[in-house]
């Protein structure tokens, strides 16, 4: 479907307005390819499926799968492109326990933390999707008590405005919570994207360095929606995209979940609202 077919840029309705009546974001009206080379969009592409099989893997590692794939790539390449696809392998850096002096960077608070309620703990990241040909990311939040997702978007950038727009509006339709965790990336130390969670008084958490099993949730949210969606379905568009990950989500959260006792995400959230 093309959405330049639903838009009208003649009306006297907004580009917002027009995508909120269809129900599709900005982001994806907005969608242009992001430049990168075919080889370099299946580099990533590789990488990223890779990453969540070997979650250690770092540049080096990645080059020899690359290679093993018929694909050479620098050092240099290979660490640009994995940045560039948020593709952050677990390993202990240096200096691991040496306090940072970085004003933006906030203690991680879960540690011991029974959540037994909706709000209590909301986890948001940032996440690289392949298309057919490009690429997109998805902001999400998830309730770390339900499993259910308050808050998602589609950008065609890292920019920290995605994250901020997800976060308002999922605090505008659910409510606030009392911690919202992340990682340490730049989206979410930016000063903008914490101004925001200090005027909601929101308590910041924040993941320790090559710690992504500290937002353990959404890093399982994002394993199952590529597994189960993204990667068997590769949406041709940003449009495509965006459709195809609200329908999906549908069924996601009226589904029974192991790791919340077989209880569905929705109901679970509903009942405690």
């Amino acid at each position: 479907m093309n959405i330049d077919l639903l838009i009208e840029r003649e009306s006297p309705l907004s580009i917002r307005q027009q995508c909120n009546i269809l129900d599709v974001s900005r982001s994806s009206y907005y969608y242009k390819s992001k430049g990168e080379s075919d080889e370099n969009i299946e580099i990533m592409d590789l990488m990223d499926k890779c990453i969540m099989e070997y979650p250690t893997f770092g540049v080096i590692r990645m080059q020899s799968m690359l290679q093993d794939n018929g694909l050479s790539a620098s050092y240099e390449r290979v660490r640009r492109l994995m940045r560039k696809a948020r593709i952050r392998p677990i390993y202990p850096r240096k200096n691991l326990t040496k306090k940072r002096e970085d004003k933006n960077i906030y203690p991680y608070l879960l540690n011991g933390l029974n959540v037994t309620r909706r709000n209590q703990v909301w986890q948001i990241d940032i996440t690289y999707i392949p298309l057919l040909k490009g690429f997109m990311y998805m902001t999400a939040i998830i309730d770390v008590f339900s499993r259910y997702i308050v808050g998602w978007n589609l950008s065609n950038s890292l920019d920290a405005s995605a994250s901020i727009d997800v976060v308002k509006n999922a605090v505008e339709k659910h409510g606030k919570p009392e911690i919202l965790n992340s990682d340490q990336g730049s989206q979410f130390t930016s000063e903008a994207y914490l101004n925001i969670l200090k005027e909601y008084c929101i308590a910041i958490s924040m993941d320790s360095k090559g710690r992504a099993l500290d937002n353990i949730y959404i890093e399982r949210f994002w394993r199952t929606i590529k597994y189960d969606y993204i990667y068997i379905n590769p949406p041709s568009d940003g449009i495509a995209l965006y459709k195809g990950i609200q329908n999906w989500l549908e069924h996601y959260h009226y589904r029974a979940h192991q790791g919340i006792n077989r209880k569905k995400p929705f109901e679970l959230y509903s009942k405690v609202a």
